[in-house]
């Protein structure tokens, strides 16, 4: 049967897929489009595995918000390159699942997966399909669901690379909106320093012990020191603790006083963070190329 223009156009319009690999489909399904269609599927779900090795360490950070801003979701989604990430089907994936996030709440990401989205197959499945039709691996990495019911939730999106979740109790959004912001330029390990991990303060307090051995000074001045170093390391790295950004004179934790406000909990993600990245020398590339030619 002969694969006309229209045919390849119409394969190419349902699925998305490039207009070769549509003239492909139909010539081995003799010009049948529902079943150029489920070749599609099949091959792509095949290809879609092959790339599940690849580091997919680029992508966005998706957040959806309640109307009554006492519930946001907040959704990391990986892609392979940085020009996929800035793609409408991509961005608009992202988007969509971070609202499924929010309007299902779902228990896990397992869960999250499993959800059927717009186009009536699940989130695993139109990933899937996406990796098969756009060549490159993704995946749903993490959400997080962060609610306030007594108080508020706010959030701040740093471009679409780090995106941070604040729940309140008092102030104002432009209060929480600003403390979001903080939090994703100075990133805070934890809201206060009862927060913060004891295990990781023994080990700092271990280094810093190591450091001040070598002084020579008294135990009891080494004594001091460390305590020095401790409260100045919590300073550090709790929100509390922290001189705020637009106002480095004062502590987040005087702004929130000021205000009447307390933050309950935050979350920040920023893309691709903890991921180890494939290093790659272009040379050793071409030459590789080269030899496999």
């Amino acid at each position: 049967m002969a694969i006309t223009a229209a045919m390849v156009k119409d394969l190419r319009e349902r699925t998305g897929a490039g207009m070769m690999e549509c003239k492909k489909a139909l010539v081995e399904c003799n010009g049948d489009i529902e079943a150029a269609i489920e070749h599609m599927r099949k091959t792509g779900l095949a290809k879609a595995d092959k790339k599940a090795g690849r580091t997919a360490a680029e992508g966005l950070i998706a957040i959806k918000a309640s109307d009554d801003n006492k519930t946001v979701a907040i959704v990391e989604v990986n892609c392979e390159t940085d020009f996929v990430s800035k793609g409408d089907d991509f961005q608009n994936f992202c988007n969509e699942v971070a609202q499924l996030a929010l309007d299902n709440q779902p228990a896990d990401l397992d869960a999250l997966l499993a959800l059927p989205m717009s186009g009536g197959d699940s989130v695993a499945d139109t990933l899937k399909a996406m990796i098969a039709r756009i060549g490159e691996n993704m995946g749903v990495r993490r959400f997080k669901l962060v609610t306030s019911p007594d108080g508020h939730v706010s959030s701040y999106s740093h471009g679409s690379r780090i995106g941070v979740v604040v729940s309140m109790e008092g102030g104002s959004d432009e209060l929480g909106r600003d403390v979001a912001m903080h939090i994703a330029a100075s990133r805070p390990s934890a809201v206060s320093e009862a927060e913060v991990d004891p295990a990781l303060i023994e080990k700092e307090k271990e280094i810093f012990t190591a450091q001040a051995a070598e002084s020579g000074k008294p135990a009891e001045i080494i004594e001091k020191m460390i305590g020095g170093r401790i409260n100045k390391f919590l300073k550090e790295i709790t929100l509390l603790g922290q001189p705020f950004v637009k106002d480095p004179d004062t502590t987040v934790e005087k702004l929130l006083k000021g205000a009447g406000a307390t933050v309950l909990s935050f979350e920040r993600f920023e893309v691709g963070e903890g991921i180890e990245k494939k290093k790659e020398n272009f040379a050793d590339e071409v030459m590789a190329q080269v030899k496999g030619n």
